[in-house]
């Protein structure tokens, strides 16, 4: 009876253990994210904020007045690996000690750091310029972000259907395949935390579409994929909106009161129907500005060249007016 009673209590140990490692309930994100300077060479900002969500995972993030596009970092522990999501728009680790501060947030494993795996949620350059500040360190692997490396690293032999894992070790992260934005993107789902990685597929941000059908489709994945999942929340790769919605100025160092970055699993669910509305081109839903900028920089360029146009025709019309009448003068 003793016997059976021990092994009751030791299963009800490993159950709250467990239940305590795997705690999908939100956390507090209570941090004042760096919000630049209008004139960072007179106002000095440390180029990188690291937030603690829980003792296992950190959300980093780049100083506007480092990149403007001060993007969002993320680093995920387990028992045998760690996972770190993108690694920013500053590869000079004298002016962003990345990886420094990275390697510092592992635990050890025997003589060595806990072995790292660098994945991106997709290959613009503002998410991977970091990578080569990894990518000579032992026990790291930096996974490429073109389609061919992500398809054969994760597993996916139906792309972009299907939804591939990470083990961790006592820590399971899903990669959902999200075109649209660009052609290999992808975002995580950790099962541990519930924490939703959306890149820049879905932020408080501008959403930039470069493949309308392959968004929508995109959309409709993860908005099924979560339906009968908790999401604490979603994190995105940036904040370009201000906390009444409105966008900051493009390539600006300055947030002043900034949106929060987290999103909830119901603007998750609502993606489907926001992005079914792009025009294809450049149009707004609520806070989310949705642009093709392909679409958007050949319509500026094209109007530049008919600006141009227009003044040498003018100077043309003037030059030729001026030899007339000076012919008309005998001159």
């Amino acid at each position: 009876m003793n016997m059976f009673r021990s092994l009751f209590l030791m299963a009800a140990v490993c159950a709250s253990c467990a239940t305590l490692a795997a705690d999908p309930s939100p956390r507090p994100i209570d941090i004042h994210w760096n919000q630049g300077a209008a004139d960072c060479s007179k106002t000095p900002q440390p180029p990188l904020q690291v937030f603690q969500y829980d003792a296992q995972t950190y959300i980093l993030r780049e100083s506007p007045c480092a990149t403007f596009e001060a993007p969002f970092m993320y680093v995920l522990v387990g028992t045998d690996k760690a996972l770190m999501i993108d690694t920013g728009d500053v590869a000079d680790p004298t002016l962003m000690p990345l990886a420094k501060t990275v390697m510092g947030l592992l635990p050890n494993k025997g003589m060595s750091k806990l072995p790292l795996i660098v994945v991106h949620t997709h290959g613009h350059l503002d998410h991977r310029q970091g990578d080569g500040q990894f990518q000579s360190l032992p026990n790291v692997q930096v996974v490429a972000t073109d389609l061919a490396h992500v398809k054969q690293y994760f597993g996916f032999n139906d792309w972009p259907n299907g939804v591939d894992h990470i083990d961790l070790g006592n820590r399971i992260v899903d990669v959902i395949p999200t075109p649209g934005h660009y052609p290999s993107h992808v975002s995580y789902y950790d099962r541990n935390t519930a924490l939703f990685f959306s890149g820049d597929f879905f932020m408080p941000a501008r959403l930039i579409i470069d493949n309308t059908d392959e968004d929508i489709a995109s959309a409709k994945r993860v908005a099924d994929f979560v339906k009968d999942k908790p999401v604490a929340y979603v994190l995105g790769g940036h904040i370009e909106l201000d906390a009444n919605g409105n966008t900051f100025d493009f390539g600006s160092t300055y947030h002043p009161n900034e949106h929060v970055l987290q999103l909830t699993k119901q603007d998750l669910m609502s993606l489907p129907a926001i992005v079914s509305q792009f025009n294809g081109f450049y149009n707004q839903r609520g806070m989310y500005v949705m642009l093709n900028q392909y679409r958007v920089l050949a319509a500026e360029l094209t109007l530049v060249l008919l600006i141009v146009a227009g003044v040498v025709a003018l100077i043309w019309r003037w030059v030729r007016n001026r030899r007339r009448r000076a012919k008309a003068m005998g001159v």
